[in-house]
């Protein structure tokens, strides 16, 4: 028996006699035979395939312009994602790559374009550490808002042939792997959404060159280009529907105040509820969850009995305060109408599906990584602010 880790001895035949001399290592048993009339086949059908239609000559970028009707520099530019290319001319340069089979050659582009064909989708959320009743990402994957970012992210890179990379930044200690992993070249740029308003993420990829596009702005001005709602003007919008229908004994059901676009929201609905003749609105800071907007809910009626309209900065707290207007009798919207804020899913999860200030969440991931794109073709573009308009979603709550 041979130790562990050692060969076999290969110069002579171990079961020979003694004197005789050296053997074959092996004996060609049945099963050894088998074996070599099976690799034999195998490889008669392997040069059977090769020389078949099964196996054609692999495409090339001339092929593709040929079929297109393009020039090769055309292609090139439509494959590398380069924008300023005729869309009728990007759809029939899509045809032809379809049409021949064409695979761009990864390694080779990641060499000519010094890019790796990832993007990094970063969410960044709060320090708070994991509990019994907090689990960490959990407020991120319970809200439908986050759903609808990666929906737009994907649906604008599928069609570029361009690829995200998904990232949970939770914590100081995910923030600095994101931070590393961006450093390294992994992806070739990043979009950050923050979820509180002590974020030092966009600081810190903004320190180190990272191109970077942020999904909202941020609480103090950082040379990064973002992509925003209207929040101010959303909040008009509810004051401006809930006077309409004679509800002047509002209140108020905030995000934190902290992050700027539940500062808007909130700002813009008392200044138009003042243009109303009402100056003293009542207010309940939340975090944008159902629990807060149960807990928002049960405070305001406690302090003020009399509401009759309510607006809530996101559908998931106007669903909580839906939940303990039911437990209180409360008819909605005869006693008291209710107006949530996104137009997620949550807005028709339950009765009476809410009437809410859309904010076109797709969209607006869709062209963050349009801005993203940009920068990265154009490296010396100034930052920019997209702005996207909110527009009312009447339903049955208000």
């Amino acid at each position: 028996m041979t130790g562990r880790g050692r060969p076999l001895p290969l110069g002579r035949d171990r079961g020979s006699a003694p004197g005789r001399g050296p053997g074959p290592a092996f004996a060609p048993g049945p099963d050894q035979g088998a074996e070599r009339v099976g690799r034999a086949l195998s490889q008669r059908a392997i040069k059977g395939l090769m020389s078949s239609e099964a196996l054609k000559r692999a495409s090339t970028l001339e092929d593709v312009a040929r079929v297109a009707g393009v020039s090769r520099a055309t292609v090139s530019r439509v494959i590398n994602g380069v924008r300023n290319v005729d869309p009728a001319i990007q759809e029939a340069v899509r045809q032809a790559i379809a049409r021949t089979g064409y695979v761009p050659n990864s390694a080779a582009r990641s060499l000519v374009t010094r890019r790796t064909g990832a993007l990094a989708l970063v969410i960044s959320g709060s320090d708070a550490p994991e509990t019994p009743d907090h689990h960490v990402g959990g407020e991120i994957f319970a809200d439908p808002f986050f759903g609808r970012v990666v929906s737009g992210v994907f649906t604008g890179l599928r069609p570029l042939d361009l690829h995200p990379v998904l990232m949970l930044a939770d914590s100081a200690e995910a923030r600095d792997k994101a931070l590393t992993y961006l450093r390294q070249g992994n992806a070739d740029g990043a979009m950050v959404v923050s979820t509180h308003s002590r974020d030092p993420l966009p600081a810190q990829l903004l320190a180190a060159g990272i191109p970077t596009v942020l999904f909202g702005r941020p609480p103090t001005p950082l040379s990064l280009s973002c992509v925003d709602l209207d929040n101010r003007e959303g909040g008009r919008i509810a004051a401006d529907h809930l006077a309409a229908r004679g509800r002047l004994r509002v209140a108020a059901i905030s995000g934190p105040l902290g992050v700027r676009a539940a500062r808007d929201r909130l700002s813009g609905f008392r200044e138009a509820m003042a243009d109303h003749g009402i100056h003293q609105l009542p207010h309940v800071e939340g975090d944008f969850t159902r629990e807060d907007g149960e807990r928002a809910m049960t405070s305001l009626l406690r302090r003020y009995p009399d509401l009759d309209g309510v607006f809530a900065a996101n559908d998931l707290m106007a669903q909580g305060a839906l939940a303990v207007l039911a437990d209180h009798r409360r008819r909605v919207p005869e006693d008291i109408a209710v107006i949530g804020f996104d137009d997620s899913s949550a807005a028709t999860a339950g009765r009476p599906h809410l009437t809410t200030v859309r904010q076109p969440v797709e969209e607006m991931a869709a062209e963050m990584t349009r801005v993203l794109l940009d920068h990265l073709a154009r490296p010396t573009r100034a930052a920019t602010t997209v702005l996207f308009e909110p527009t009312l979603i009447e339903r049955q709550s208000a």
